[in-house]
């Protein structure tokens, strides 16, 4: 009977996936739980064929040419895969897989959660909770803004965007959108594309940030694009924190040029800069999009699923990177 190829799991996945891998590879880990440094992956990964990753683990060129020549394939247990050098992952002829969509329900359910946080100043409010200050009822005693009175401007309407849309028309908000490209129709369903970012901002009362990290949308959201917003726009980010410039948006925050802001992913993370912790009108989230029990399952197995297919099955992985 063949031997199991040996993979390096960085993580700890949902049980049933746990169960699964144990079953089906033989595993190696790197110490602990906490982000990896590159020397703790190059260690475990020796004797691997194949490695499962997750956002945290950081693999540049200098990690991806130093790991050992039998890898074949990294998969990352995420949609996102700006956390891995692809360039040199397939200079050395590596498969690198993710995880899209079965996490984008789960995603588009917190960016709604974000919206309305956001706009009702959810972060204030549970505040008077916590802090015993909830006082006397008073008719202009926290308020907040309704959403179905405005416009929602979706930066990036790929799976996860089209999700928001659906969810946000059902809160009654008109859906505009800027892609590259303009949509299908039935992805579009509706929304009005704008062929420019700046006339997308100019229309949206609410942005939100749906869009891949890629050298040309790192801090896209600067000062110039925050200012071709609606005075009092909300900003809302579940994509990656590399999109605005937290100078800018914190300064928009503390003016009162943003009304609010709903973020579940920084810059450096799970490092923020303070400041965003002390704004009363942020709401903000650990980074918890695809947190269901339902969804990281899927995304587990889907990382599995990969890991399988080239290592044991037919070489070709399901949802291929490179």
């Amino acid at each position: 009977m063949p031997q199991p190829p040996v993979i390096m799991v960085a993580r700890t996945l949902p049980g049933p996936c746990e169960v699964r891998l144990a079953h089906e590879f033989v595993l190696r880990r790197p110490p602990g739980e906490a982000p990896h440094a590159p020397r703790d992956l190059l260690a475990a990964a020796e004797g691997c064929e194949g490695l499962l990753v997750t956002v945290s683990e950081k693999l540049d060129r200098a990690t991806i040419e130093a790991l050992p020549p039998g890898i074949r394939v990294i998969a990352t247990m995420s949609v996102g895969f700006d956390h891995i050098d692809v360039a040199a992952a397939r200079a050395r002829g590596l498969i690198v897989t993710n995880t899209p969509d079965v996490l984008t329900d789960a995603t588009a359910d917190l960016t709604l959660l974000l919206l309305l946080g956001a706009a009702r100043r959810a972060k204030e409010a549970m505040a008077l909770i916590a802090e015993n200050r909830w006082g006397a009822w008073s008719p202009t005693a926290m308020l907040g803004v309704d959403i179905g009175r405005r416009r929602l401007g979706i930066l990036g309407l790929g799976r996860i965007g089209a999700a928001v849309a659906r969810r946000a028309r059902a809160f009654g908000m008109e859906v505009h959108y800027h892609n590259r490209r303009r949509a299908a129709p039935a992805v579009e369903d509706g929304a009005i594309w704008h062929d420019t970012l700046d006339g997308l901002l100019a229309v949206s009362d609410v942005l939100a940030l749906n869009a891949a990290s890629t050298p040309e949308t790192r801090g896209i959201i600067d000062r110039r694009a925050l200012a071709l917003l609606p005075e009092g726009a909300i900003l809302i980010n579940s994509a990656r924190g590399d999109l605005v410039d937290d100078e800018a948006v914190i300064e928009a925050l503390e003016s009162g040029r943003l009304l609010a802001a709903g973020l579940d992913v920084f810059r450096g993370e799970p490092k923020l800069d303070p400041r965003y912790r002390d704004l009363p009108n942020v709401f903000a989230l650990p980074h918890i999009g695809s947190a269901t029990v339902e969804t990281r399952v899927a995304m587990g197995m889907l990382a599995i699923d990969n890991l399988a297919a080239v290592l044991a099955g037919d070489g070709r992985p399901l949802t291929p990177v490179t």
